[in-house]
């Protein structure tokens, strides 16, 4: 009779470490957010809010020449970003979900074959998705749709590109509020042109064993729905999103941005 009553005990523990485990709150997310081209870590600040309002953990990255960052046009490339980005990532403990906008496609897809294992999930957001040995530029010239190209000014060194100033809003943010607007061109900067020409080498035993996302931007102006499209088949991504805004939605709408985050995190 002792050990029956033992055995009971036993399993009546054994049942409430369960059940207290499975009331405990679910382990937030560590999301890494890298931004674009001509953009700094500033675009991201709502959605970051917005994230640790829902309890998760949030690391914007300064990309080399972007933002307060001084780093000289003519040291960047895409393994400059990529390395700033593992560092990051590094520092941190655990898995995260990366997730690179625009330019940061080409550089989060650098760092998904870098440190695959500590990678959860990585997310596109109107983003350029290479294939091996494939730059922006390369992907850029099969973009019939952008109105980025006409309007882009190289300047006199060949190290930065500038886009026309009457054309910054209307491809990169022409659905945002007049105050996200006047954001944008406060904190514009010329951008390193050596980056858009380095080809990026992926794996299938590294980039190619992430879970990808894509979340389109139905209205781009400056990454056409055609070449979203086209990018998404070429990777395989077999989980698609889409929000109904230009180029910029963290801007735009940002709450937008932030449930669809929530959604694919889990």
């Amino acid at each position: 009779m002792k050990k029956l009553f033992t055995l009971l005990a036993c399993i009546g523990l054994f049942s409430s470490l369960i059940s207290c485990d499975s009331d405990d709150p679910a382990k937030p997310n560590t999301f890494v957010l890298v931004h674009g081209a001509w953009q700094a870590p500033y675009v991201w600040q709502d959605v970051k809010t917005q994230l640790e309002a829902k309890g998760q953990n949030v690391l914007i990255v300064e990309l080399p020449a972007h933002g307060d960052d001084n780093t000289s046009p003519a040291t960047v490339s895409i393994d400059a970003y990529r390395d700033k980005v593992v560092a990051a990532i590094n520092s941190v403990d655990g898995r995260v979900i990366l997730v690179g906008h625009s330019l940061g496609g080409m550089v989060v897809s650098a760092v998904a074959e870098s440190i695959p294992s500590k990678l959860e999930k990585l997310i596109y957001i109107g983003a350029f998705v290479p294939a091996n040995d494939q730059s922006l530029f390369d992907l850029a010239l099969q973009d019939a749709q952008s109105q980025l190209g006409a309007s882009l000014v190289l300047s006199e060194d060949q190290l930065t590109w500038d886009v026309k100033s009457e054309n910054i809003i209307s491809i990169f943010c022409q659905d945002a509020s007049t105050t996200k607007q006047q954001l944008m061109l406060t904190n514009y900067r010329s951008e390193p042109t050596i980056p858009f020409t380095n080809k990026v080498t992926l794996t299938t035993g590294n980039f190619g064993k992430v879970d990808k996302y894509y979340i389109h931007t139905a209205l781009d102006n400056a990454v056409g729905m055609d070449l979203q499209n086209k990018m998404v088949t070429g990777a395989a991504i077999k989980h698609e999103y889409s929000i109904n805004t230009g180029h910029s939605p963290f801007l735009s709408n940002p709450e937008g941005v932030t449930s669809l985050l929530l959604e694919i995190g889990g």
